[in-house]
């Protein structure tokens, strides 16, 4: 039984309609980490390495392969001090 003219259009709407939400959620996730696709099961050790990370060069998704600090790290401890 051949598929009827008339159930084509509404269908092809919905599916483009599910694709175009589908890659813009994805392009929006992209953006917000810097061109990366999101992270999934974030542990305590990723969460810490993100922190350093955000430390090191202002956002959590950019790594750093310089061996030497900049200045800037000694003083931007996350331990803060209370008196």
């Amino acid at each position: 039984m051949p598929l009827p003219f008339e159930a084509v259009v509404p269908f092809a709407i919905i599916a483009g309609l599910i694709s175009v939400t589908g890659y813009g959620l994805m392009a929006t996730q992209r953006m917000g980490n810097a061109g990366k696709p999101r992270r999934h099961d974030v542990g305590e050790w990723e969460l810490k390495m993100m922190e350093r990370d955000r430390r090191l060069t202002g956002s959590a998704s950019i790594q750093s392969d310089n061996p030497i600090a900049p200045p800037e790290f000694a003083v931007n401890s996350v331990w803060h001090i209370h008196k």
